[in-house]
């Protein structure tokens, strides 16, 4: 069959193209890629009924990797009885997510409840972990899985048929904004990634959907400018890091050189918002520091 897919945009913060999920509609039913976080399930719930279902008719969730914007939500359909999918080294965080959700709130302080909302664990009996190219057939529906670390470790990209959803291992684009990698802690890995945006072009996908915003149908030239930001910004970061320059110092200055490149591709200060709400600058810096410390110890 030929699947519908919709985007449902979830008005993460009450701005437009953001954060969005994908409800595919199959033989036996819609599937979800992508929950958002807990604090806009109930933009999530009035999208997946303006297309015509209930959450509870929801039985499986692919999430692309645990991040709170990408799988927050992912313990509300775990409630309704869905199957959720998720790499191997993401599962044990959705199974006790204390860990995760303290560290975070280390990062967002007051801010951790207004942005991401709440975080519950789901039985582990709920949990698929799913592996490198397997596919998950739903009735006549076939995804594969691709592993595709760099952003985060336990990051997969989901293959239907010529359509990829890349989460944020092919970077966050808004409106008709540029590409740009979202960078946060804790591991940032650039050879890792690269590999990965090769096994997207491998795929030869005809489509790729971004969780930060929508569909894009110039493959390579997307992901070829995707590769040159992530230098570019890994390579503004390095000298700063090798200084032992206090992060606080360099937050502001990273974000005034992020925010120019994006005016000289013509984004508005409205956009720029919404830029920042989907890749906050400032988690690039932390990201990028822990990157070249991991370089210098040897460890990537």
């Amino acid at each position: 069959m030929m699947e519908k897919i919709h985007i449902i945009d979830l008005k993460f913060q009450e701005a437009k193209e953001a954060i969005a999920s994908f409800l595919i509609e199959t033989s036996i039913g819609p599937i979800l890629i992508e929950t958002g976080p807990e604090s806009t399930f109930e933009h999530l719930k009035a999208g997946v009924e303006k297309i015509g279902y209930q959450i509870q008719d929801i039985n499986h969730v692919l999430l692309t990797h645990i991040h709170f914007d990408h799988g927050g939500a992912a313990w509300k359909f775990a409630e309704c009885g869905a199957s959720i999918y998720v790499h191997p080294v993401g599962l044990p965080h959705l199974a006790a997510p204390e860990k995760l959700w303290n560290s975070a709130r280390q990062i967002y302080g007051d801010d951790m409840d207004r942005l991401w909302g709440k975080m519950n664990p789901i039985a582990k009996s709920q949990l698929q972990a799913v592996a490198h190219e397997q596919n998950l057939a739903f009735g006549g529906t076939i995804i594969k899985a691709l592993h595709t670390p760099g952003h985060a470790s336990h990051h997969i990209a989901w293959k239907l048929g010529n359509h990829i959803f890349t989460g944020d291992v092919a970077g966050v684009k808004i409106e008709n904004g540029p590409v740009v990698p979202p960078c946060p802690p804790p591991d940032i890995n650039i050879t890792a990634w690269k590999t990965s945006l090769a096994i997207i072009k491998a795929a030869k996908p005809q489509s790729i959907y971004l969780t930060h915003f929508g569909v894009v149908n110039d493959i390579n030239g997307h992901l070829d400018s995707l590769s040159y930001i992530l230098d570019d910004w890994a390579n503004w970061i390095k000298p700063y890091y090798q200084e032992q320059k206090d992060q606080k110092e360099v937050i502001p200055l990273f974000m005034e050189y992020t925010q120019n490149q994006l005016e000289c591709k013509g984004c508005s200060g409205d956009l720029i918002k919404i830029y920042e709400y989907a890749n906050p600058s400032w988690m690039s810096v932390a990201g990028l520091y822990r990157y070249w410390k991991m370089k210098e110890q040897g460890r990537l």
